[in-house]
């Protein structure tokens, strides 16, 4: 049986975009992705905020465009894929996040799935394996629908290394939960873990080709996928094997995958991946995938919101709170929490990514306007003014815009929208 593949490299803000080339043909990207059908790059914007290692980088989605159209690939064929989520505006995130640079920089289509997209039903697209699914029956008894333009189709997901509030860890399977799953995704919360699972499953039946790569240069530990600490670590990684690319992750943050990560642990047992290290076959710089970078975990230090997610979703609160979350009075807990980290968290810690800024990688997305790639790859940008290179500090201007977000997340939540999907 052949083994499971993931490619690491440590990379720097001036090499990246050839790192990024090699590293996906180290994990024989070309192999698993047909060039004659449709690919999704699969970003992900966990914060529309810019925060460090919350969201894809532009690096990331550049060295990815770049390699595939240096290897062949239709740029008619490639595009951009985000999802919604009703406490992230999308739209906003991309050109906080500066993705939106990069696609418009490139002539890419770039796809809003809750805006311009049909959608199937689950049984319809994948027939009877639905009934081998381990938690989604049980939350949608009815069912649910993924986006139909994803059937037949190769995808990308573009994750970043970092902890998680309900799943410890998140990544490659993760990433797969906004775009598949319709709005009332906080449904599965109580069973994340199996409901990623059942994910995976599904992505293996409905897309010609499957992979995965991982941008670690920002890392980050504690309460996440927003109010982490973020680190420097230099890291990037690929696989095809969702399941695997999630486990060295998970190791270099200092995690047991199959002992600390219930969804590794599942899909494993399950056989739809390789969540045991030792044996995964490490093709780069293998003394970086033995690294140990010792996170705390998303635990150790849990915010006020997530304190009282946990508490909502399994603890005492689950019984008088949670079927809330399943009636027209859901919105009260997107409102919460966009007061809680828009309103309030980002604000109060922009000292956090004033300083992460003084770094390469921080000085490179702050001036990621006047980034130049030479013929080979090779990147160099001309430095702001230091007083250009600091976040804003307006903390006016935070408030207008998290409240912008607000009014969005109202008129935008299902319950209140009663928008229906095709």
């Amino acid at each position: 049986m052949k083994k499971s593949k993931v490619a690491i490299l440590r990379t720097s803000p001036k090499t990246v975009i050839n790192d990024y080339h090699r590293l996906m043909n180290l994990a024989d990207y070309q192999d698993t992705l047909p060039k004659d059908v449709d690919t999704s790059l699969k970003i992900n914007i966990s914060w529309h905020f810019f925060y460090p290692a919350s969201s894809t980088t532009p690096w990331q989605l550049e060295g990815v465009i770049r390699a595939m159209k240096s290897d062949g690939f239709d740029p008619g064929k490639i595009h951009a894929c985000h999802n919604r989520t009703v406490v992230i505006d999308a739209r906003f995130g991309e050109r906080e996040n500066k993705h939106i640079d990069v696609i418009k920089a490139h002539n890419l289509r770039n796809k809003h799935l809750y805006e311009d997209n049909d959608w199937i039903h689950i049984r319809d697209a994948v027939g009877d394996l639905a009934d081998k699914f381990i938690a989604l029956n049980d939350v949608y008894p009815k069912g649910f629908m993924i986006p139909k333009s994803f059937i037949g189709s190769n995808i990308i997901h573009l994750p970043t290394i970092k902890t998680h509030v309900f799943t410890t860890t998140t990544g490659a399977m993760k990433n797969a939960f906004g775009g598949l799953l319709n709005e009332r995704r906080h449904w599965t919360h109580p069973v994340i873990h199996e409901t990623l699972v059942d994910l995976l499953m599904i992505q293996k039946k409905i897309h010609k080709g499957l992979f995965a790569v991982m941008d670690g240069t920002f890392a980050g530990d504690g309460p996440g996928p927003r109010c982490m600490t973020p680190y420097v670590k230099n890291v990037i990684l690929a696989s095809e094997d969702q399941v695997a690319i999630d486990a060295v992750a998970a190791k270099l943050m200092g995690f047991d995958p199959l002992r600390d990560i219930k969804f590794i642990r599942i899909a494993h047992d399950a056989g739809l991946g390789c969540g045991d290290p030792r044996e995964i076959e490490i093709e780069g710089d293998t003394d970086a995938a033995n690294e140990n970078w010792h996170f705390d975990g998303p635990y150790k230090k849990m915010t006020f919101a997530s304190r009282m997610q946990h508490k909502i979703y399994w603890g005492p609160l689950k019984a008088p709170v949670e079927w809330s979350l399943k009636t027209v009075l859901a919105p009260w807990a997107y409102i919460a929490s966009v007061i809680y980290h828009d309103l309030f968290w980002y604000p109060r810690h922009q000292e956090i990514v004033n300083e992460i800024f003084k770094s390469e990688w921080g000085r490179l997305f702050k001036n990621w306007d006047t980034v130049e790639i030479s013929p080979d790859n090779l990147l160099s940008f001309t430095d702001k003014e230091v007083d250009r290179m600091e976040l804003e500090k307006n903390t006016s201007k935070l408030l207008k815009q998290g409240l912008k977000v607000l009014s969005t997340c109202i008129k935008e939540s299902p319950e209140f929208s009663f928008r229906k999907h095709r």
